[in-house]
């Protein structure tokens, strides 16, 4: 689907609305000019707000199920705040800070890529969304057939490779022979492989397994290990498993279910951003919203305007909205679900 001179005018029509009104905004809430100390701010809430929880939980006085949801809420914003970094909208002027903040929210979120190696897929993803070569997108599921397959891959990023991989690597050899990845491309790949989910997400994810392959062998009297022995070491990892891994393997299914189905896959031309993403906010997307801030409302904004930080996306939601319903951008095209996040119905 080529980029014509209509698809430019509207996106040029769509892009300026959304500057106005983030123009506007500023003005109106003054707070939003001190935006390095709003970012630092934020990490700080969330960090306090996940401690907290943690404490209580360990003193025996919150229950398991409210502190994974707390818990998962708080990394959601976390989320989004990585988000701003690599775009880099936080203290453009120490590297100190920008890699501290960095550091603290990929710890607190254990099972995703690095985030210094994620900040080159990202912009990648922004050149080449809805494309094969959209590893970012492509990593979450997007464009594949929904099926149980699906499903599983969804919150896992090691499932997600391990049951792709062979058609993967068969598909990133096509593109680079067709220069559609270039050598350094292919490099950073090689690194993504090797230190993507190194030194935190892999050993999180062995840990969340062997957790829960032990729960699982309890639970049906099944005993691998003396059983006093698969206890205790069920009980060392609970701390682990329920501060850090699961609530961000919820986090992550949430997350990743809107946007590898908001973002539209295999038939947008490069820069058509107003293709390359649909609002996906139907009633029964709020218990994914919840644990991914609203993603599914604000991030086809993000595809207009990149250098705004997430919460003014908040902001400015509804003045979006009317913008892209004005300009035809799709709402809820749950079509899309069945056609492989395809944009055009006809396929």
């Amino acid at each position: 689907m080529p980029l014509t001179s209509i698809d430019q005018e509207k996106i040029k029509r769509i892009t300026s609305a959304l500057r106005n009104e983030h123009d506007r905004l500023r003005s109106k809430y003054k707070l939003l000019k001190f935006q390095d100390i709003l970012g630092l701010s934020i990490l700080l809430l969330c960090i306090v707000s996940i401690g907290f929880a943690s404490m209580y939980w360990l003193k025996g006085q919150m229950s398991t199920v409210f502190l994974v949801l707390w818990v998962a809420f708080w990394t959601s914003i976390l989320h989004e705040l990585e988000h701003d970094l690599i775009h880099g909208l936080y203290y453009k002027k120490s590297k100190l800070m920008v890699n501290l903040m960095t550091l603290l929210v990929w710890i607190f979120r254990p099972l995703t890529l690095n985030p210094w190696i994620r900040k080159y897929w990202h912009h990648h993803h922004h050149q080449h969304s809805g494309k094969v070569i959209d590893i970012e997108e492509r990593g979450v599921t997007n464009g594949e057939k929904w099926s149980l397959k699906r499903l599983i891959m969804t919150p896992d990023l090691l499932f997600s490779f391990m049951f792709r991989c062979v058609r993967i690597i068969r598909e990133i050899k096509a593109e680079y022979s067709a220069n559609r990845l270039q050598a350094k491309d292919m490099k950073m790949l090689r690194k993504t492989l090797i230190f993507g989910f190194m030194p935190i997400g892999i050993p999180a994810y062995l840990v969340f397994y062997v957790w829960v392959i032990f729960k699982l062998l309890l639970a049906f009297d099944v005993s691998i290990l003396n059983e006093d022995t698969m206890i205790w070491w069920c009980s060392a990892l609970d701390p682990i498993i329920y501060i850090f891994v699961l609530p961000n393997y919820i986090r992550q299914f949430c997350l990743h279910f809107i946007t590898s189905n908001m973002h539209y896959y295999g038939d947008v031309a490069d820069g058509d951003v107003a293709r390359q993403t649909q609002v996906l906010n139907a009633w029964w997307t709020w218990p994914f919203q919840l644990f991914c801030f609203n993603f599914g409302s604000t991030h086809s904004i993000h595809h207009f305007i990149v250098n705004e930080p997430f919460y003014t996306r908040q902001l400015s939601m509804k003045r979006a909205h009317e913008v892209f319903r004005k300009e035809g951008i799709k709402f809820n095209d749950i079509g899309s679900f069945f056609r492989g996040n395809r944009y055009s119905e006809s396929i």
